[in-house]
């Protein structure tokens, strides 16, 4: 393999020129367009009735796209005029890892070059087998994106089939869409009077050595670049944190609860600060989150933040009906209880983006179906159909809001055994269907459970819900 990386400005994502993976005349991409469409084909086209944009793939093959070297999945969502596609990339598994990063890359690439609109790849998470792996990482996204490498975490979390590393990115594009990349893992996205603004990477120093120490820094850090950026922890839908060694005892403590008290008192900060309204209304508002395991002793944090002055959008937390929602866990659970809710839906207009939680096998506030990993992805699934289900919505008085498990447009299943990642995997498939899936080894926050799954569903306000407010 030819490993000369060219910078982004001579190969920029979405461009219409060919890569270096420009097939020959002879070559059997050329021979089968069929084939290299089908491997190009988006898992799921959601929000859309339009028909194949493959049409590029037919004729004498000039704009043929490279061949893909990854295994790969992804899912095209087009709301009016922006379109995002969600990314699950998985090498084939041998050679360095400087060659399975490039293969990824390239194949990110590849289906990018497909699109009808230019596209621009504002996040991404990368799932290592090894922490020191990720310096390559890095030089590599800095040598192909240049200035625009997207919001990035590094997160050792070993992919399940045996891979150096796995990538799940999201890239966007279309009319009047506005990326900004401000200053390194913050990217901010402006359409339609709509501001996102995502944030990865941040990992607190060496010198904050305790669990609660990490959180509280990372969390500041977090703050501070949100305020830069000119948002606050007011506009924050969703949190990723990563813990090494989350249910590992440390002063007697479970690592994990150190956390939960960190969070519990930066949110308490922040409100005293009038950076953040944790009770709006009657209900408790707090982000959707993922607190989850990974190699090693550190932290890593990330989240993602939404302003607007649109009347027309609505964030609306979202609790399990069957399930204690998480900041009202008993203190035997956690000295300070987990402050996230189980889902954060986004209604824009007529759409609904629902942000899902990491989800577990618990039904009340308790574990079930302990050592069992089917019935534990089983239960899990259920958890995630009840949550984001048009009944559920009505619970929370959104008439005509939900979804159900074909709207989920890619999920993370992160797995605790090594041995049960085929069971698991079976599950998933047989319940999910075809969908966009990284499956990774980590800890779950409870040592009793062995699968957490997360996730993004999109659809649409229903006609019903619609003639009603016309109504009003």
């Amino acid at each position: 393999m030819n490993k000369s990386i060219k910078p982004s400005s001579n190969v920029p994502v979405g461009d219409n020129e060919q890569g270096n993976g420009q097939q020959t005349q002879d070559s059997p991409a050329r021979r089968s367009h069929a084939a290299v469409c089908y491997r190009m084909e988006p898992s799921k086209r959601m929000l859309s009735h339009n028909g194949c944009h493959f049409s590029h793939l037919s004729g004498d093959g000039n704009h043929m796209p490279p061949c893909l070297l990854c295994n790969q999945e992804h899912s095209l969502v087009e709301l009016e005029k922006v379109s995002r596609v969600a990314l699950m990339i998985t090498p084939e598994g041998s050679g360095e890892v400087v060659d399975q990063a490039w293969e990824a890359v390239s194949t990110i690439r590849a289906i990018l070059k497909q699109q009808p609109v230019p596209m621009t790849v504002t996040s991404q998470t990368v799932f290592l087998r090894r922490a020191e792996d990720a310096d390559v990482c890095r030089k590599l996204f800095a040598a192909y994106f240049g200035d625009h490498v997207p919001a990035t975490n590094f997160i050792v979390q070993p992919p399940c089939g045996g891979q150096a590393l796995a990538i799940e990115a999201w890239a966007l594009g279309g009319e009047g869409v506005d990326v900004q990349f401000p200053q390194p893992n913050v990217v901010t996205v402006a359409y339609d009077g709509l501001r996102w603004t995502q944030i990865s990477g941040i990992c607190p120093p060496p010198s904050a050595e305790t669990a609660y120490q990490q959180a509280e820094t990372a969390f500041d850090e977090l703050a501070a670049r949100l305020a830069h950026a000119g948002a606050s922890f007011n506009d924050v839908v969703r949190t990723w944190l990563y813990q090494g060694g989350i249910t590992e005892p440390e002063d007697g403590i479970e690592r994990y609860r150190e956390l939960n008290r960190a969070r519990t008192d930066f949110f308490d900060k922040q409100e005293s600060l009038g950076r953040m309204s944790i009770q709006r209304g009657r209900a408790a508002f707090y982000p959707a989150s993922t607190g989850i395991g990974m190699a090693g002793r550190g932290l890593a944090v990330s989240c993602l933040a939404l302003q607007t002055q649109r009347t027309d959008v609505q964030l609306q937390p979202l609790e399990n009906p069957q399930q204690v929602p998480a900041f009202d866990y008993a203190k035997s659970f956690s000295a300070k209880s987990p402050k996230f809710s189980r889902a954060m839906a986004v209604i824009i207009g007529d759409y609904v983006t629902t942000w899902i939680s990491g989800t577990a096998s618990i039904v009340n506030s308790e574990s079930v179906y302990l050592g069992d990993i089917e019935k534990q992805t089983e239960q899990t699934i259920n958890n995630i159909e009840r949550l984001i289900s048009p009944y559920n919505f009505e619970r929370h008085g959104m008439v005509g809001a939900g979804a159900h498990l074909p709207d989920l447009a890619k999920v993370r299943v992160y797995v605790k055994r090594p041995e049960d990642y085929e069971k698991c995997r079976a599950v998933c498939e047989r319940r999910l269907g075809p969908l966009p899936t990284i499956y990774a080894q980590a800890d779950v926050c409870r040592s009793n459970l062995l699968v957490e799954i997360e996730g993004v569903a999109f659809s649409k306000v229903s006609e019903r819900e619609k003639s009603s407010e016309r109504g009003a």
